[in-house]
């Protein structure tokens, strides 16, 4: 009965109990796109602004990107 009372524990072999990974906290989108237009800047390519764009584009952010846009035209 031994082998039974094994087979049943769900401890793990360190003796810690089972336990499902633990998901981290989900990021902020607003963050997440506040960084990635930092991003944009730092680089200061029309490539890099023009991703943001297409990649956010009803975020109000946009419009900081479309005018450092128009910025680097000249």
């Amino acid at each position: 009965m031994v082998g039974k009372a094994n087979a049943d524990d769900s401890s793990g072999q360190d003796g810690k109990a089972g336990r499902a990974p633990v998901m981290p906290m989900a990021r902020d989108p607003a963050a997440t796109v506040a960084t990635e237009y930092e991003a944009a800047r730092r680089q200061g390519t029309r490539e890099a602004f023009e991703l943001f764009i297409a990649r956010h584009g009803d975020d109000p952010l946009v419009e900081k990107a479309r005018a450092e846009l128009k910025q680097l035209a000249r």
